[in-house]
């Protein structure tokens, strides 16, 4: 294979136990042999495997490691356009976009994450409910498919564009993006603090207040239960101007180096995380958080990264291991909030991270997650009883209320449910009719749901 390597990478986690092979294609004309050699059991892209499903991977078939894509890093610190290669990270742009007055326009929960991989699950961040998601900020594409490559662009393929955001890489391999990004002022965020007592509480204070600020989240209790059910804390927060820094940092307003602090230890005792830690955890958690506190300066990555500061913070729930559930559902519908929260007290599910945010319009993307509403996003272990039917009743709790659940996050989804939360399949069918006649991009996700 010419201008390409591979090789053979054991699948992990729960969800594959078989091997791929994972092609190194450094060029766009080795990312198209790659396709064009792929054998019966089709080729996926994957960027820094932090999807928490099975989107990137594909047993006994191939997977190009995106990472490895070699783009020229181009960016114009006049206007914040920024051309680069879709294996390149959040974490490598910021190192280099921050210090000059630019950020990112949408970031998840982690820097790790490609901006290729950002695309096809159509990312989104606390800042949705005013900005969007990840594609609404993206000019053009290059995408590579087993009929040609494509540079796409909302106005020149608007239905390839659309239906590539969320497609979790089943329209082809994204080798290069263009993106805008923000400008910023300073490197810190202006934050305010509350405690909510319950979710009434919660929900009234983000419906009432959220337009003030461009990034929102909720901490919330899921072991609370009674009048304390969805007791939280809330956080919303701006990039803060220059005026607001103290003088001692006013001589480097944009620095930015993140560290990791810490690592979590390569063996956990099984059952670390059990409802009586948990308990505890939420309860310091809660009450370390102030009643009431305005315009507190935080960092980038303690505001939108707190995770990444802890290496292999995911060892914390041992060899066994969890799996993250994330749903939104209409803004009308808090009684299913209500009843997610009423369900994981009863079962004393022991998750220490659950957190609600508000989504703004939608995209056209027949996979493309986000839609007008609340999300709630929970760890749950995978030693927790009877998981298999806490999630099934969440889903029937989601799709009654006309909602979905995350593909970037999903391990369990059948394909009738799938069909349920996700009705316009039809419109990605078409897509891929045309770009992907054969078949040839696959995954485990794919095959699961019938994709």
């Amino acid at each position: 294979m010419p201008n390409a390597t591979s090789r053979v990478l054991t699948g992990w986690g729960r969800i594959a136990a078989s091997r791929a092979r994972v092609i190194t294609a450094p060029t766009g004309v080795a990312v198209d042999r790659a396709l064009a050699d792929a054998g019966h059991r089709g080729i996926v892209a994957r960027g820094l495997g932090r999807s928490y499903g099975d989107a990137a991977q594909n047993a006994n078939g191939d997977v190009i490691d995106a990472t490895a894509i070699d783009v020229p890093f181009d960016f114009d610190a006049t206007t914040g356009l920024l051309r680069v290669g879709g294996g390149v990270s959040l974490d490598t742009i910021m190192r280099q976009v921050v210090p000059q007055g630019w950020f990112v326009p949408v970031t998840p929960g982690t820097r790790f994450v490609t901006i290729g991989g950002a695309f096809a699950a159509d990312i989104h961040g606390k800042n949705h409910h005013c900005d969007g998601s990840f594609a609404n900020h993206v000019n053009e594409i290059t995408l590579h498919t087993p009929t040609g490559t494509h540079t796409v662009t909302p106005t020149s393929e608007p239905e390839l564009f659309w239906e590539t955001a969320g497609a979790m890489g089943l329209t082809g391999v994204i080798t290069s993006a263009t993106v805008q990004l923000l400008p910023i002022e300073t490197s810190r965020l202006q934050v305010d603090t509350e405690r909510t007592v319950d979710l009434d509480d919660l929900l009234d204070r983000m419906t009432e207040g959220d337009h003030r600020y461009r990034y929102s989240v909720a901490w919330v209790d899921c072991l609370a239960k009674g009048r304390a059910l969805g007791r939280s804390v809330l956080t919303r927060g701006n990039h803060a101007p220059y005026d607001a820094l103290a003088a001692p940092d006013r001589s480097d307003p944009l620095a930015f180096a993140p560290r990791t602090l810490a690592s979590a230890p390569p063996w956990v005792p099984r059952g670390l995380l059990n409802r009586f830690t948990v308990r505890a955890f939420n309860e310091v958690w809660y009450r370390k958080a102030p009643r009431h506190h305005i315009a507190g300066l935080e960092s980038i990555g303690a505001f939108f990264h707190p995770l990444d500061g802890v290496n292999n913070w995911n060892r914390l729930y041992g060899r066994p291991g969890f799996l993250q559930y994330q749903y939104v559902v209409p803004d009308s519908a808090t009684a299913t909030v209500r009843a997610t929260l009423e369900q994981l007290a009863k079962r004393q599910c022991a998750s220490f991270l659950a957190v609600l945010k508000r989504f703004g319009p939608e995209n056209p993307g027949a996979l493309s997650f986000p839609m007008p509403g609340w999300t709630l996003a929970i760890d749950l272990p995978a030693t927790t009883n009877d998981l298999g039917v806490l999630l099934g009743d969440l889903d029937r709790l989601v799709v009654e209320a006309g909602g979905r659940t995350y593909l970037a996050k999903d391990s369990h989804l059948s394909p009738t449910t799938l069909r349920a939360m996700y009705p316009n399949l039809k419109n990605l069918e078409k897509i891929r009719d045309r770009v992907d006649p054969k078949r040839v991009l696959q995954s485990d996700l794919s095959r699961r749901l019938e994709l």
